[in-house]
C-alpha cells in the first residue's frame, strides 16, 4: 500500500543564488514537497515510528534551506537526498523551489526548480 505525502507552500527567507547580493541580501522562498511511500505498516499499526513524520520532512527542509547555495538544483538534491537516507520507506519524492521576485531585469513572479527521483 502506497501513500503521497504533501507539504506544501512551505516559506523561508535564505540566501541561495549566484550573484554575491543575492547571497548577502537574501530573499523568499516557497518550498513544495510530495513524497510516496510505502505506507502499509504504518496503516495497519496506527504508530508514527512506521510511517514518514510530517515534522521530519519540514525539518528537513528548513535545515536545507539554511545552507546557502548558488543553484536551487542544488539545494533541491540534498533535500531529496536526505528524504532518501531519513526514510527508507519513500519511493519517490518530488521537491519544487520558488525564488519570489527573482532579480532577472523585469517583473517575474517567481523562478522555479523542480526535482524528482
Amino acid at each position: 500500500m502506497k501513500s503521497r505525502i504533501e507539504l506544501r507552500d512551505m516559506e523561508f527567507f535564505a540566501h541561495h543564488g549566484c550573484f554575491e547580493q543575492e547571497r548577502i541580501i537574501g530573499n523568499r522562498f516557497v518550498v513544495n514537497l510530495s513524497v510516496v511511500a510505502d505506507s502499509g505498516k504504518a496503516a495497519e499499526s496506527d504508530n508514527i515510528a512506521d510511517a514518514v513524520n510530517y515534522q521530519i520532512l519540514y525539518d528537513i527542509v528548513a535545515s536545507e534551506m539554511e545552507i546557502p547555495s548558488h543553484l536551487l538544483e542544488h539545494v533541491a538534491n540534498r533535500i531529496l537526498k536526505s528524504v532518501r537516507k531519513v526514510f527508507p520507506i519513500v519511493v519517490s519524492a518530488e521537491v519544487s523551489i520558488d525564488k519570489l521576485n527573482p532579480p532577472l531585469g523585469g517583473k517575474v513572479g517567481s523562478s522555479r526548480v523542480v526535482m524528482s527521483f
